[in-house]
C-alpha cells in the first residue's frame, strides 16, 4: 500500500503539470512547488528554533488561526513556519504577519518530507482539522517531534474505519495528541485503539465570535443597500446564483450582495450573464449614484471581505449546499442573523447543531426556500433565530485556551 499510495502521489503531480496550461489552480500549484527546496535553503535559517503550522487551504487557516496567534505570541522565540496545500490559501495569505515564512508544503514522498524536515526541524508541528500526509507524519515521528492535530473531527464513513484502512491508520497512529470538535470523533480513535485525544471544540469558534466587534466598516456596502433590506449570499456556486434569481423575482425591494466562492473570469461571466445589471464591488467609484441606487445586485469580486459583509444583513444564504457541501455558516452565525443553506451539510457539525435550534435553515429546492425566506419576513421570528445563532457561537468558543493549557502542561515534553 506504501508504494501505491508513493506511485499516487507522483501521478498527482503529473496530472497537475498536464493541467497547468490550461487550469489556473493547477498552474498555481505547479509553479508554486517548483524549486521549492532551493527557495526554502535561501530563506530558512535551520539554526532557529521553528514550530510548523500546516493548513490547506484559506479556510483551515482561519480555522486554525487564533492557535496560530497563541503559540506565536507564548514561544514568541520561535519562528513559525506556514504551509499551505492549495493556492487559495498561500495567494491570499503568504504575506501573513503572523508567520515568518510561508510556503507551498511540498508533494508527500519520502525525499521530500526529509528534506523538508532537515531544513525546518519544527520544535512541534500543528496540523488543522485534515490533511493526512503519510510521509511527513512518519519524518516527524521518526524524529520524535510532536505532531498535533486540532480542530480534528472524524465520522464513520472515513477510510480510516474501514476494513481496508490499515495504511491510513497507520498514518493516525503518528499524531501525538488530537483535539477533536466531538465526543462521537473520541469514541471512533478510542475504536482504533487510539487514546491520545480529547475533546476541545472547534478553534473556528474562537476565531468568529469577536468578529461583530472588529469588522471592517465598507462604506460602499453601506451606499448600496442605501436602508434596503439586504441579503448576503456568501460562497456561492452556479448552483446557488440561480436559486438566489428565481427567489428574488418575488421579493423586488430586496438588494443582494453577492460574494462567489471563486471570483475567476469564467464564474464571474456566467454570473453577469444571469444578472446583467449588477454591479462590480471593484467598480464601486466609477457608477453614478442612480446606477448604484437602482441596481438591485452587487458582486464582490475580490477575497477577504466576507467575513465583514454579514454584519450589513438581516439574514445569509451560504453556498456550497447543492454541491460538495456549504461553506463557512459560523460567520454569519456569529452576527446574529439566521442562515440559509441548501441541501448538503451534513458533514458539517455546526451546520447540523444550527439547525437543530432553530438558527439555520437547510432548504432543497426553490419552493423551501421561498417559504423560509416569507417567515423571516416576520421581524420577531428573524430576531430570534439570529439570537439562537449568536448564543451558540459564544457557547461553542474556548478550544484555544484548551490546546494551549495542553502545551503549556507539556512543555517540557515537547
Amino acid at each position: 500500500m506504501r508504494l501505491l499510495y508513493s506511485i499516487g502521489i507522483v501521478l498527482y503531480g503529473l496530472l497537475l503539470r498536464i493541467l497547468a496550461p490550461f487550469h489556473t489552480k493547477a498552474r498555481l500549484m505547479v509553479e508554486g512547488r517548483k524549486d521549492w527546496y532551493f527557495k526554502m535553503k535561501q530563506t530558512v535559517d535551520s539554526s532557529q528554533k521553528h514550530i510548523w503550522f500546516h493548513f490547506a487551504s484559506l479556510g483551515e487557516f482561519e480555522q486554525g488561526r487564533p492557535v496560530l496567534e497563541a503559540v506565536k505570541n507564548y514561544y514568541a522565540d520561535h519562528k513559525i513556519i506556514v504551509t499551505f496545500y492549495s493556492p487559495s490559501g498561500y495567494e491570499i495569505r503568504k504575506k501573513t504577519h503572523l508567520a515568518d515564512y510561508v510556503f507551498y508544503l511540498p508533494y508527500d514522498t519520502e525525499k521530500n518530507a526529509r528534506l523538508f524536515l532537515d531544513l525546518v526541524n519544527p520544535r512541534f508541528a500543528v496540523f488543522t482539522k485534515y490533511e493526512y500526509w503519510y510521509y511527513f507524519f512518519e519524518g516527524l515521528h521518526q524524529r520524535s517531534i510532536h505532531l498535533f492535530l486540532i480542530s480534528a473531527i472524524f465520522r464513520p464513513e472515513q477510510i480510516f474505519f474501514q476494513v481496508y484502512g490499515a495504511f491510513f491508520r497507520k498514518i493516525l497512529s503518528y499524531v501525538t495528541y488530537f483535539f477533536v470538535q466531538n465526543e462521537e470523533s473520541v469514541c471512533l480513535l478510542k475504536e482504533l485503539g487510539i487514546r491520545n485525544a480529547g475533546l476541545a471544540g472547534d478553534t473556528r469558534f474562537d476565531r468568529v465570535v469577536d468578529l461583530p466587534k472588529t469588522r471592517k466598516a465598507i462604506p460602499e456596502i453601506i451606499q448600496f443597500a442605501h436602508e434596503k433590506p439586504a441579503l448576503i449570499a456568501g460562497s456561492t456556486w452556479p448552483e446557488d446564483e440561480q436559486i438566489l434569481k428565481e427567489l428574488l423575482q418575488h421579493y423586488p425591494n430586496y438588494k443582494l450582495i453577492l460574494a462567489p466562492h471563486e471570483i475567476n473570469d469564467s464564474h464571474l461571466a456566467s454570473i453577469f450573464n444571469l444578472w446583467p445589471g449588477a454591479l462590480r464591488f471593484s467598480k464601486m467609484a466609477s457608477y453614478s449614484a442612480t446606477e448604484i441606487a437602482e441596481s438591485k445586485i452587487l458582486v464582490i469580486d475580490n477575497i477577504g471581505m466576507l467575513s465583514s459583509l454579514y454584519g450589513y444583513s438581516q439574514m445569509a444564504y451560504i453556498g456550497g449546499g447543492f454541491g460538495v457541501g456549504i461553506h463557512n455558516t459560523l460567520e454569519a452565525a456569529t452576527y446574529g442573523i439566521p442562515v440559509l443553506f441548501g441541501p448538503n451539510f451534513k458533514k458539517f457539525q455546526e451546520a447540523k447543531d444550527l439547525v437543530q435550534n432553530g438558527s439555520a435553515f437547510s432548504i432543497t429546492n426553490l419552493n423551501e426556500l421561498k417559504s423560509v425566506f416569507e417567515r423571516l419576513q416576520n421581524r420577531s421570528m428573524c430576531q430570534e433565530a439570529g439570537q439562537l445563532a449568536r448564543e451558540y457561537v459564544l457557547q461553542k468558543a474556548g478550544a484555544t485556551p484548551i490546546i494551549m493549557k495542553y502545551l503549556k502542561t507539556n512543555e517540557m515534553k515537547i
